[in-house]
């Protein structure tokens, strides 16, 4: 790859990183909180390539001809244009949030958490995340739960028996290490589901609980009251990932 390809990739992973960072597009590849670095790799990479662009004409004005026959003998192809293609890809095409097929594929990654935070008191319903009612409802035993209106936000996957789940991608870092918690459904649920649906459940806390089928981890029932369709949120992977 000759010095402008390199320069002209550089400034476009620049641009494609401030892009992300000043949209909601970085939130499908890394966590709300590293925004500030995905915008500084932006920064550093657009005034990377700027300097070398700059130092390339600069030497190219005293060195001219030298340069010229070593060009003439060692030209490099032009496919290596190619390779802004990919990046390109990424301005034009943002690639969705994982969804149904990673959680069914993978099995549930609910842990014990270090403690639960005391809850609102006297809030109807009570909104919680998947993974904060998964994991009161498994580690607690639902003691903060019980004989309380819960509302909680998920997408559905259904497992290979058709049985419906309420799930959240967690991040610790980035979308290449998400992985789901589930919330097995039942009571009043609605009788035809779409697999990567976004659902706003409103429900009560149940004791039962089942076995993920793909690691046999722990995942807990909600008795479901209300099902209805809400849009993507913001940020489709879970907040409370680490609490």
């Amino acid at each position: 790859m000759n010095r402008l390809a390199q320069t002209a990739l550089l400034f476009l992973l620049g641009a494609t990183l401030l892009h992300a960072g000043t949209t909601d597009l970085y939130l499908r590849y890394v966590k709300e909180g590293l925004r500030p670095l995905v915008l500084l790799a932006g920064v550093v990479l657009i005034v990377t390539a700027a300097a070398t662009l700059w130092y390339d004409r600069r030497g190219a004005s005293t060195t001219r001809d030298r340069d010229t026959l070593t060009h003439d003998h060692h030209r490099e192809p032009r496919v290596s244009w190619l390779l802004t293609l990919p990046v390109l890809a990424l301005i034009l095409v943002a690639p969705p949030a994982l969804g149904s097929y990673s959680a069914t594929h993978t099995g549930t990654a609910l842990t014990k958490p270090f403690g639960f935070p005391a809850l609102p008191a006297g809030e109807a319903p009570l909104h919680l995340a998947v993974a904060d009612y998964a994991g009161r409802a498994i580690y607690d035993d639902g003691r903060a739960l019980r004989d309380r209106e819960l509302k909680i936000t998920g997408f559905v996957t259904l497992d290979r028996k058709g049985a419906p789940y309420l799930v959240r991608m967690g991040l610790n870092c980035c979308a290449a290490d998400a992985q789901p918690v589930k919330i097995a459904l039942t009571g009043n649920v609605p009788p035809v589901l779409r697999p990567d649906t976004w659902l706003e459940i409103t429900g009560t806390y149940t004791p039962r609980r089942t076995k993920d089928p793909v690691n046999d981890g722990p995942i807990p029932y909600l008795e479901v009251t209300t099902a209805r369709p809400v849009p993507t949120p913001h940020d489709p992977y879970d907040e409370t990932w680490n609490t």
